[in-house]
């Protein structure tokens, strides 16, 4: 079977920073930032996932996952972080 790619969006609940990232084991990549393990998000733990979406293939995520990084992309996130 093949690989579910799950694109998600996590936020700093210390600080105003939304991270975009793509991943096939959701529940360790979130821990690894969390814990300080991930160098680019380690000064804005702790965190907490805002958004996910999965896709079957690597390259229709790593497309999600651009849009989301896209400035239309992260203003959609922040009204979503905004209304949690």
């Amino acid at each position: 079977m093949e690989n579910m790619f799950t694109v998600y969006a996590i936020s700093s609940l210390r600080r105003n920073y939304i991270y975009v990232g793509m991943t096939t084991n959701l529940e360790e990549r979130f821990e690894r930032h969390n814990t300080g393990r991930e160098k680019t998000t380690r000064a804005y733990k702790p965190f907490k996932l805002i958004f996910t979406e999965t896709a079957s293939a690597r390259n229709e995520a790593r497309k999600r996952e651009k849009y989301w990084k896209s400035g239309v992309g992260k203003e959609k996130l922040r009204l979503i972080r905004d209304n949690m």
